[in-house]
């Protein structure tokens, strides 16, 4: 047992010296001479550090931390008073020299017990050590004396804001007060390995884009393999076989052969490239393409002059495009280094107006009116604002569901207006009232003249249900085309909040309504936020003392449909259309004309359909009193009933015969009319329906 506790106090040791040495490794960046004077931090993990100083040397030389090195090189800017003299920075680049290091831990042995200490990750340790060891980079200047501003950047932690808002004392019969009070602070912490001591320090509500640069690192890519593997038969050939047959006769003499043009045109004699191929021509000019030539036809072949080559824009001419480089351009071209010397970008004159354009570009930077002290391995708070804004304490209806009660109670909430000109960044935030703490909630990034609601605890004395029922209202003319009648109308969702209020005092609560896809708001309570970012309404309704108080979200989605000219659809869009004074003149006309004849024909199909109606009654009615007096047709003691039942078939009879008569005339009626409605709607065009009126809240 004593040995075990031995072991255990010396791993305690080793790890206790560990710590040590890893506190004590030194600064990721130093450089004597230059001293750090600007830190301004970002929100995503990178930090950009300014150095000043007089040098009155060749040289300047950087530590780096290895693993910081390919930041440094990739944002490394010198700014030096009276123009830059800096001539080159040199590194030196690591290379696997294939001694083994990195390798793989050796497996523990069977002598390693519980109170031995752990074996040592050796490429752990060698990893460890290498980013640990701090790499020399060089800039060689021209003189001796410099007057240096050094930037770049390195990783360094996030700041992180923290919030307090203190609400205002209440008015007048506990009316809430409309004023706050708003402070902003900033948490930086150092672990850049040295003391920033009298920096200025600013910090930068924005994330600007950054990346691990790698520039350290010898970079070689992989290029294809091309290789001659010869030339194989995958498949043998079958033969062919051919039958005896007897011998054809012989051709007839052929004809004699022209004159034998010359093997090679005097055109294709200066096509030669002087590297071995030469174009082939034909007549009319060159083939475009290039035929080999053998090593010894082409060391007999003539050179020639590089005068005749040039012509014309020839191979090998000076800045010429070269075919069988696909255009490259010759380094001998002056006016090609030339181009290339006017590409390369002037260095920067005024190092800390990065900052301004950052700024200028939509981020909100916070600059310490006073040097900060911020020791390594420590961590400091800043007050970046301190001042009032408009904010009260409300309640907010908003079902969460991390917390089950919020969908029948509303959350007790701290809303204020970001009055200030910059961004306000996320982070937890505290709310105090007549001194007390009511609770914490969190920020989101809240934009200059935005408005935020944050939720810090439930509110058990207000209570609220909720109720949706659908249905279709409305109708507006949409399309008049080719006789067709198209309208819009609205399918219409209203959500009920009811809100019951318990307590002694009057409650505002804004209620977050989920808003459905593809709808609008319908005349909304004046004070209605409508967030379509976040797919949200945000609803006041005022709920009295002790009483309940509901709220009607009317939200519609217009949709269109095909209908029938004599429908009373038809009827009330065309009406409401008429009476619009946005209505197009000439459609208004055409449409009012078509109606004075749907004003005769409606009526007449509506009296020819009751007509039609009573006829089919009475025919029904006719043929079940023919019925009865056929069965009762020799009953003597029924004349009576025989009588009734002949008279009243005579009425109906009667009455059939009129009804016949009236419906010939309407038919005839209604045709007339309809031929008319049909030339004149058949005239109308309308293709862009009005806008519909949105109730404004």
């Amino acid at each position: 047992m004593r040995r075990y506790d031995v072991a255990r106090a010396g791993s305690g040791l080793l790890l206790a010296l560990s710590l040590l040495a890893g506190c004590a490794r030194g600064p990721d960046v130093d450089a004597s001479g230059l001293a750090l004077r600007r830190v301004v931090i970002y929100r995503n993990g990178v930090a950009y550090f300014e150095r000043r100083g007089l040098i009155d040397a060749d040289q300047v030389t950087f530590r780096v931390r290895k693993e910081k090195v390919g930041d440094f090189l990739a944002t490394l800017a010198v700014i030096e008073a009276g123009g830059s003299s800096v001539r080159s920075a040199s590194f030196p680049v690591e290379v696997d020299d294939g001694s083994g290091e990195g390798d793989a831990p050796e497996e523990p042995g069977p002598e390693v017990t519980a109170a031995s200490p752990p074996p040592k990750d050796k490429g752990a340790a060698a990893g460890e050590k290498k980013r640990d060891e701090l790499e020399k980079v060089k800039l060689t200047l021209d003189g001796r004396e410099h007057d240096l501003v050094v930037g770049y950047v390195a990783e360094t932690p996030v700041w992180r804001p923290s919030y307090r808002l203190v609400m205002g004392p209440a008015g007048a019969q506990g009316a809430a007060s409309k004023q706050a009070h708003l402070q902003a602070w900033g948490i930086v912490q150092n672990l850049s390995g040295e003391d920033w001591q009298g920096v200025k320090l600013s910090l930068v509500a924005g994330a600007p884009l950054a990346f691990q640069a790698t520039l350290d690192q010898a970079a070689i890519p992989p290029r294809p393999i091309v290789s001659d593997q010869g030339e194989v038969i995958a498949s043998v050939p079958t033969s062919e076989t051919t039958l005896a047959a007897e011998a054809a006769p012989p051709p007839p003499p052929p004809m004699p052969a022209p004159e034998a043009a010359p093997a090679v045109p005097p055109a294709a004699a200066d096509a030669d490239d002087g590297r071995g191929y030469a174009f082939e021509a034909e007549e009319g000019g060159a083939r475009g393409g290039l035929s080999p030539m053998s090593r010894a036809e082409a060391s007999k072949a003539p050179a020639k002059p590089a005068a005749k080559r040039a012509a014309g824009g020839a191979i090998g001419a000076p800045g010429a495009a070269s075919p069988r480089r696909g255009g490259a351009v010759f380094a001998d071209d002056p006016l090609a280094m030339d181009n290339r010397a006017m590409m390369n970008p002037s260095p920067p004159r005024n190092m800390s107006a990065l900052a301004a354009v950052a700024m200028e570009a939509g981020t909100t930077r916070y600059d310490i009116p006073f040097p900060v002290d911020i020791p390594d391995r420590s961590a400091t708070m800043v007050l970046l604002l301190a001042k009032q804004v408009p904010g009260e304490s409300i309640f907010l209806f908003a079902p969460d569901g991390g917390v089950p009660a919020s969908s029948s109670h509303p959350f007790r909430v701290a809303r204020f207006t970001n009055d200030t000109k910059g961004l306000l960044e996320r982070g937890p935030i505290a709310v105090f009232e007549n001194g007390a703490f009511l609770g914490q909630g969190m920020v989101e990034p809240l934009p200059p003249g935005a408005t935020t609601t944050v939720p810090f605890a439930l509110e058990r004395g207000l209570a609220v249900d909720t109720a949706r029922e659908e249905t279709a209202e409305g109708a507006r003319l949409a399309k008049i085309e080719g006789g067709a009648l198209e309208i819009e109308r609205d399918w219409v969702t209203h959500t009920k909040y009811a809100v019951r209020n318990g307590g002694d005092l009057a409650a505002r609560t804004l209620v977050k309504h989920p808003r459905l896809h593809g709808t609008r708001l319908h005349a909304p309570p004046k004070g209605t936020e409508d967030n379509v970012g976040t797919g949200s309404a945000l609803v006041p309704v005022d709920v009295p003392r002790r009483g309940t108080a509901v709220l009607d979200v009317d939200e519609r989605r217009t949709f269109r449909q095909q209908i029938d000219w004599l429908s009373q659809l038809a009827d009330d869009a065309v009406q409401a259309y008429l009476k619009d004074p946005r209505a197009d003149a000439a459609v208004a006309k055409q449409l009012g004309q078509a109606w004075e004849v749907r004003g005769k024909l409606r009526p007449a199909i509506d009296e020819r359909d009751r007509l039609i109606a009573e006829q089919q009654r009475l025919e029904q009615q006719s043929h079940e009193l023919r019925q009865n007096l056929r069965a009762i047709e020799k009953n003597k003691t029924a004349d009576e009933l025989r009588r009734d039942l002949t008279d009243r078939l005579a009425k109906a009879s009667a009455r059939l015969d009129e009804i016949t008569k009236r419906v010939i005339v309407l038919e005839m009626q209604i045709n007339e009319q309809q031929i008319r409605f049909r030339d004149l709607t058949n005239e109308i065009k309308l293709l862009a329906p009005l806008a519909p009126v949105r109730a404004t809240p």
